[in-house]
């Protein structure tokens, strides 16, 4: 069951993954020079990547009560897809066990057999609103604020899942559907269920704010019916901003994941149908042989082993949901790579903890990639009965079908009593974690308890989660007993990741030695590639080349990224040669990153490859045209064109869909600079600040415009409340302490820069503004102390070298 996944600003983005990538910084970032003028101000600009995740509501008309449904949306079948039924004529053992499962049940007319919350008059309250669920004749209806904050009677059209709880879709104009926040806890009254309940049970969830139910971020269209019916196809028309969304079955039936079964059909009525086609007209026959597969060598081994490779199609049509992305294609053939077909989100907080762990609404994917199991071969349906979604054993049974029961499943592995909770292999290798308030659900990165890296990394670890009154140091001396010390000394790529975020430049060496040991998972790999982006510099271009050049399509894209910054020459030098990559993902990140390169630049023999690129992000930007970020994005790619205008159409858009993205402000503001026309620009930056008073980002962007027009007592507050608001972006703490320099206060300067060290430490452009201002205030000693933090950063640089070697003997 899948919710509209758009949370607050401050959380996570949604399932959707904009690749609106930052702007990074080259190694002339990282002398110890300090510009002390104004006017290098003025060259300040966002990086054209920008992105902040602020949500909106939309102006949708309220829909007057109605007596029945009358929904707009058909299901139009097509020629190559012959329905669940037709199937059921072969394959009737399959058929039934479908039947009753999540797949079957992810979407249903609304009737008396479909729907299971209490519309008996019941009444919920939520904050200030109460609604009225109840019956008009055979009607379900509920009676809640509509988009204009009025109680109003709305039909349920759809249901949405069954367990643990159900939610309900409501029809409203322009071919749209949207998700009630308010959902049916279906789980039996004895485990807390029977009753209705809010997925945002903490905040207050009136008609203004961005989560509102009948707002854009919870629409049903855009957000997730890609994932609960078959062959959907969102029939997005951006001139009118409407759907005309159309599926060929509403649920998730075997075309899903078999993919279209015409031929499958006409090859089954042949006279004689030959068992040699290995296909049998099908595009995919993700047959796992789960029972041969995994085997035991002899009666001392410890694991089974897998007889043959699995064969990843097997996984890439479970992927395509069970995962958190963004879509580049529809209707692409089943088991294709799922970076073919869509865009994965990576390993980054604060959507994962720092060690990989699950954190937000992460749909499987992810935790997945980085399991032992994944690397040795394990599929879905190794676990998971693919027709009625069962597990094919229950509790310890179905690990031990690979791991052997006498080593594992004993209290001398396990140290706890057997049969008790300790004693079960997922609470402790995949610890359980609740999403949509009651649907727990269990990480699959079946990884080994690391009570030790918690308090340096943040992350939880499976010990505290069931002894929540313990701490992480109790529970490591707890395995220190069972198992001795040794596992402490185990390397965890945590570690490094975590760096990436905490330890700024200094962190670099660690993600490049993540990045390229083949021994680690390539979602890790690609994780330690894209936190080196804001890092990189011209010295690593050759690590970059050999990174383009991975097995694994999601380092590959990550890499491209970290290129993005580097001279025209040497970036269509590494990048020209994947815009003909297979895999589709690809190809359209070296696009992207390589749009702004003129023709007479680009290779002759390559100027068709980028075309057709291009042309792929650009239908990609065009399928998901309903998201405000991708209207940036468009936007984004006319600028790198150098289409200001275009760029401008396309944020004044993504404003007109979101009023409330900061970023489309950020970007549209940086547009009419471009064209000599700061005066728009601030009229923007106002507009926007006046209904995001608290965007920190729209404070930092309007101080650097008021720079350019040399206000740069009003710039200073801006950029003062920039830094207040944000604290921990050190980006916008440099700016604010340079100005305060160039104003005259050096000291609330080096206090402003000194607090940032402390939140975002080994930043270099902190430590150059440190080591410049302490050096002009006549404080050697204090300069050498960053200077040495700066060389403990990067030890190999020489100019550094010799400055500490000179503030030694000065001091």
């Amino acid at each position: 069951m899948i919710r509209p996944k758009t949370p607050k600003p401050t959380q996570p983005a949604s399932k959707k993954e904009p690749e609106i990538t930052q702007a990074t910084t080259g190694k002339g970032n990282y002398r110890l020079v300090l510009w002390l003028s104004v006017l290098m101000l003025v060259g300040l600009i966002i990086g054209i990547g920008y992105f902040v995740s602020t949500l909106s509501i939309t102006d949708i008309p309220p829909v007057l009560p109605v007596a029945k449904p009358a929904p707009t949306m058909l299901s139009v079948a097509t020629k190559d897809y012959v329905g669940a039924t037709t199937c059921k004529q072969c394959h009737q053992a399959e058929f039934e066990a479908w039947q009753g499962s999540h797949h079957e049940l992810a979407m249903q007319e609304a009737n008396a057999q479909t729907v299971l919350g209490d519309f008996n008059n019941v009444k919920f309250k939520h904050h200030d609103v109460e609604s009225t669920f109840f019956k008009r004749g055979d009607t379900f209806m509920v009676r809640t604020d509509g988009p204009d904050g009025k109680l109003t009677d709305y039909p349920i059209t759809y249901t949405f899942g069954v367990k643990p709880l159900q939610q309900y879709l409501i029809e409203f104009p322009g071919g749209r559907y949207q998700s009630l926040g308010i959902a049916w806890d279906s789980r039996p009254k004895a485990k807390g269920g029977q009753r209705w309940f809010h997925l945002y049970p903490k905040d207050k969830m009136d008609y203004t704010d961005q989560l509102h139910w009948t707002g854009r971020y919870q629409n049903w269209n855009m957000q997730c019916a890609e994932c609960h019916s078959t062959n959907l196809k969102k029939g997005y028309d951006a001139a009118t901003d409407s759907y005309k969304t159309t599926f060929n079955e509403i649920n998730v039936a075997c075309e899903t994941c078999h993919g279209p079964a015409s031929q499958h059909v006409a090859w089954a009525k042949q006279a004689q149908p030959s068992s040699a086609d290995a296909d049998k007209g099908l595009a995919i026959k993700p047959q796992s042989y789960w029972q041969d597969a995994w085997t035991f060598s002899d009666s001392n081994s410890k694991f089974a082993h897998r007889e043959q490779p699995a064969n990843d199609s097997l996984m890439n049509s479970c992927w395509a949901c069970h995962s958190r992305r963004s879509t580049l294609v529809e209707g692409s053939a089943s088991g294709l790579p799922l970076e073919d077909t869509h865009r994965p989100a990576l390993l980054t907080q604060p959507t994962y903890y720092a060690d990989g762990q699950q954190r937000d609404e992460d749909y499987t994917w992810g935790s997945f990639r980085q399991s032992k199991m994944f690397q040795n071969g394990v599929t879905c349906m190794d676990c998971h009965e693919p027709h009625a979604l069962k597990l094919r054993a229950e509790g310890n049974a179905l690990c031990t079908c690979c791991h052997d029961a006498k080593t594992f499943d004993t209290e001398q592995h396990h140290f706890h009593q057997q049969g008790s909770k300790g004693a079960q292999c997922m609470d402790c290798h995949a610890p359980e974690q609740n999403y949509m308030v009651i649907d727990g659900r269990h990480d699959h990165s079946f990884r080994l308890p690391r009570p030790d890296l918690s308090q340096s990394l943040g992350s939880p670890n499976a010990c505290t989660l069931c002894h929540q009154n313990r701490k992480p140091e109790w529970a490591a001396a707890a395995i220190d007993k069972w198992y001795g010390k040794s596992w402490r000394d185990r390397p965890h790529y945590g570690t490094a990741l975590h760096g990436g975020v905490t330890q700024g430049v200094k962190a670099l060496p660690a993600l490049l030695d993540l990045a390229q040991d083949l021994s680690k998972p390539a979602i890790v790999r690609a994780t330690a590639v894209d936190l080196s982006k804001p890092l990189m510099n011209p010295e690593l271009l050759i690590t970059a080349r050999q990174l383009l050049k991975d097995a694994d399509p999601s380092v590959r894209t990550a890499a491209l990224g970290l290129i993005e910054a580097v001279d025209p020459v040497n970036r269509v030098l590494a990048a020209s040669p994947l815009l003909n990559d297979p895999i589709r993902g690809v190809r359209i990140e070296a696009a992207r990153i390589l749009a702004d390169v003129p023709d007479t630049q680009f290779p002759a023999d390559r100027l068709g490859t980028r075309a057709s690129a291009t042309q792929e992000y650009r239908d990609y930007l065009a399928l998901n045209a309903d998201w405000p970020s991708e209207n940036v994005n468009l936007g984004n790619l006319a600028l790198r064109q150098g289409q200001a205008d275009a760029a401008i159409t396309a944020y004044l858009r993504a404003l007109q869909l979101d009023p409330l993205f900061a970023g489309a402000y950020v970007n549209l503001a940086d547009a009419y600079r471009q064209l000599g026309r700061d005066s728009e620009g601030e009229d923007r930056l106002r507009q926007g600040l006046s209904l995001l008073p608290r965007a920190a980002d729209l404070h930092h962007s309007l101080g650097l415009l008021l720079v350019r027009k040399a206000d740069q007592a009003t710039a200073l507050k801006e950029f003062a409340e920039a830094a207040n608001l944000a604290p921990d972006n050190a980006r916008y703490a440099y700016v604010y302490a340079i100005a305060l320099h160039s104003a005259g206060k050096s000291k609330q300067a080096v206090v402003v820069l000194k607090d940032a060290d402390t939140r975002q430490p080994f930043n270099m452009e902190i430590l150059n503004a440190l080591v410049s201002m302490q050096l002009e205030m006549g404080d050697n000693q204090a300069a050498l102390v960053y200077a040495k933090k700066a060389a403990e950063a990067l030890p190999g640089d020489a100019q550094i070298k010799k400055l500490v070697e000179e503030l030694a003997v000065t001091k």
